[in-house]
This record gives structure tokens, sequence and C-alpha cells, in this order.
């Protein structure tokens, strides 16, 4: 059945915390955005391969596809070139859910999907947010109404993916790789013989990154 643009909202109740609310307080955010067909415990599982600083909260995708869910339904949407309507109303849910929580310095990472959905983000509200963590995604096709100003916040970017990676098109890659540099401070990362994944050499990469994007 497809899915229209619709009004998309997080389910407060499935998302997964690394601390309780008593020890959130005063402490970064680091949100996790997963991929296609999959929930809210698939990236939290790195948790423990992340700097300790950050809260995480891992968060499940508004729309029931597949075997889990997606930010973004296949049935509206060619693999790797959704529309900006979709992905922006995906956002939109997770600036929401945002809005309910305690301002603080705030990163995000996501995975394929996740990672688009990461970028789109910053496109709606650079201002929110301190760094992006992108793995195996691509960014959205089309203009945003705040790209200027994102182009000149310069907000950190890691895009990490790897060479025998074939679950995004070239054409979305090509694009990414095209606009990235122009709209963040890039840090790209190629890895060879990775596929549509995370390896542990690019977790210490990761790592690395969030622990110097962190406030001082």
């Amino acid at each position: 059945m497809p899915f229209p643009a619709p009004d998309l909202h997080i389910d407060r109740d499935a998302v997964l915390w690394s601390a309780s609310e008593r020890d959130r307080a005063g402490r970064p955010l680091l949100v996790l955005l997963h991929g296609y067909a999959s929930d809210e415990a698939d990236l939290f599982g790195i948790s423990a391969y992340l700097p300790l600083e950050p809260v995480i909260a891992s968060l499940r995708a508004p729309i029931p596809e597949g075997a889990g869910f997606a930010w973004f339904s296949r049935f509206t949407n060619v693999p790797g070139d959704p529309l900006a309507g979709n992905a922006d109303a995906a956002a939109r849910a997770v600036l929401d859910w945002l809005d309910e929580q305690p301002r603080v310095p705030t990163g995000l990472l996501g995975f394929s999907q996740g990672g688009a959905l990461a970028l789109q983000l910053l496109r709606l509200a650079p201002e929110r947010f301190d760094y992006a963590v992108q793995l195996s995604g691509f960014v959205v096709k089309g203009d945003q109404p705040r790209d200027a100003e994102l182009a000149e916040a310069r907000v950190p970017v890691f895009w990490g993916r790897g060479t025998l990676d074939d679950a995004i098109p070239t054409a979305s890659l090509d694009r990414t790789a095209d606009w990235l540099p122009g709209h963040s401070s890039l840090d790209a990362r190629i890895y060879e013989g990775m596929g549509h994944a995370i390896s542990p050499l690019e977790l210490g990469d990761i790592s690395s990154f969030i622990r110097t994007n962190l406030p001082r």
C-alpha cells in the first residue's frame, strides 16, 4: 500500500536510551537512526564502541515495513532516491521528538536510509546539530530552503562507505559526493572490501570523529 507524505511521529515508548533519565542531565545527546526494515535495537548494539560522554537515544522509524520499520517507504520511493517530501516528513517527526527533550549539544548517527535522514535533518535545522555521522547512505535529491545556511555553518559530517556496497545506486553516491563538500566540514572515508555494513575499523574512526566534535 503506497504511503503519501504523511504526518509521522516517533514512538516515544520504543526509544532505547543508554542512560536513565536522572543520568542524562547535562550530557550531550547522540541520536541513532537505523536503516530500512530494521529497528531501534540494530544500531544500539554499537553503543559500546562509541564515546561514553554522550547519552545515546536510538529511535524507531515511524513506518512499519518488511521485518521492521522505515523512515520512507520503498513503495513510494526509488531506492536511493526518495521523494523530498517523504524525507522531510520523517525529519520533522525526529525534530518534534527532539523538541520534547532538554536542549543539549546533539549529534546524529544514521545508517543507510537513516544516514540519508541524518543529512535531511541537517538541511531542515542546521542550528540544532553539532555533527552528523552518515554511514552507507546518501543525500536526498533536490534543494532545501536552508541549504545555503547549512553551507555557511559547515557542520562536521563523517561519511563512511565500503567499496563493495552495492545497496545504494551509483547516481545517489555521486550526488552525495558532489553535495557534501560544499555543505559540511566533511570527513569522508572509503573502506576496502566492506559491503553495506559497519566494520570494526570504521567504528574506531567514528568514535574518534565523535570525540573530536563533543563540546569542550
